[in-house]
């Protein structure tokens, strides 16, 4: 009766031994694939994050055409610096950020303050080529490839699907595609670019306006009325001070907004040289592509810090506005220039 009491009493114990054995690793492998998950997303969060690098004019693709060729043709600088910001937003590492609704790309919070940035330059540089650059007079005929892209790249930027923005957008390099097609070939009537000093300071003017608002929503990260109506135009309305937890939202959309500024003034100074020099402007432009390239130049600090005065930690957002206030400065110059010069 013992022994089989004793032996009743190990098997117990050896499978109870068993079940705990078997239960430990599917325990661990659970944790480590959460952890490796979590690592995952911090990872593609952070890398997706990363501001895109730069392009040079020079160096873009047209198919079936070389671009030192292509680039004689007025308009052609300027409609392939648009049809690459566009490109851009959509194939950069993670893609179109904005209306993502899963992670990594639902829990990334400054991209899709810079993509909207860059949007928001995309959006009035196709305005201005479909109601400026492209007409000659304000009975002129409008290209229909440009109302189709103006209409494309106004759609809502954070569209998931039916339709989503990315096919919308893709709609819109199309449409661009085709009126710069159209524009090397020479055989539309209204597929024309017209290099005319008040057709860039129609842009110019929607330019200012931009610059100076994010002058001022940059500096208002201080609370001093002094030094933000320093960064702006005399007698512009002095916001309140902008809540920390939207310092950094201000701060990444400005950036979006410059960078993508950056190339469209590239490829204005190639398409306007002849009215750049005409006009005793090329100096300006220079300014204005100089002071951009500071604003959008990389940040190495992991987070927006929004320091005071001369304090341990430093003030992003004032260095943003800062860049940006001399390069609208540098826009206002060249207005002038194009109408008085």
């Amino acid at each position: 009766m013992t022994k089989e009491t004793s032996a009743g009493r190990s098997d117990e114990q050896s499978n109870t031994t068993s079940s705990t054995r078997s239960k430990w690793p599917v325990g661990r492998i659970i944790a480590v694939l959460v952890v490796l998950s979590m690592a995952t997303i911090v990872g593609l969060g952070v890398y997706w994050s990363r501001q895109p690098e730069t392009f040079d004019i020079s160096q873009i693709q047209i198919e079936g055409m070389d671009i030192k060729e292509a680039l004689k043709t007025p308009g052609v600088a300027t409609v392939s610096s648009a049809i690459n910001v566009a490109e851009t937003l959509l194939e950069k590492p993670g893609g179109y950020i904005s209306n993502d609704i899963t992670p990594p790309g639902i829990l990334i919070d400054n991209m899709p303050n810079w993509e909207y940035g860059a949007l928001t330059e995309l959006r009035d540089s196709v305005r201005s080529l479909r109601n400026d650059f492209s007409r000659s007079q304000t009975q002129s005929i409008e290209n229909n490839q440009l109302k189709l892209a103006d209409s494309d790249f106004n759609f809502d930027s954070n569209s998931y699907m039916l339709p989503s923005t990315e096919s919308q957008y893709r709609d819109g390099i199309n449409a661009l595609k085709e009126y710069r097609a159209a524009l090397i070939a020479g055989t539309d009537q209204t597929a024309r670019f017209y290099t005319r000093a008040d057709n860039l300071r129609a842009y110019l003017m929607v330019v200012e306006k931009r610059l100076g608002s994010y002058a001022q929503r940059l500096s208002a990260s201080v609370n001093d009325a002094e030094l933000t109506a320093a960064f702006t135009e005399g007698g512009a309305q002095i916001l309140e001070a902008t809540a920390w937890t939207e310092v950094d939202d201000i701060f990444y959309e400005a950036r979006g907004y410059t960078w993508a500024l950056l190339h469209m003034i590239q490829a204005i100074s190639v398409d306007f040289e002849s009215v750049l020099k005409g006009k005793n402007a090329t100096v300006s432009v220079e300014q204005i592509m100089r002071d951009l390239r500071g604003a959008a130049m990389r940040k190495w600090s992991p987070m927006v810090l929004n320091g005071h005065g001369y304090g341990l930690l430093a003030n992003h957002s004032l260095v943003m506005a800062s860049y940006i206030s001399r390069a609208n400065a540098a826009v206002i110059d060249l207005r002038m220039l194009l109408e008085n010069g």
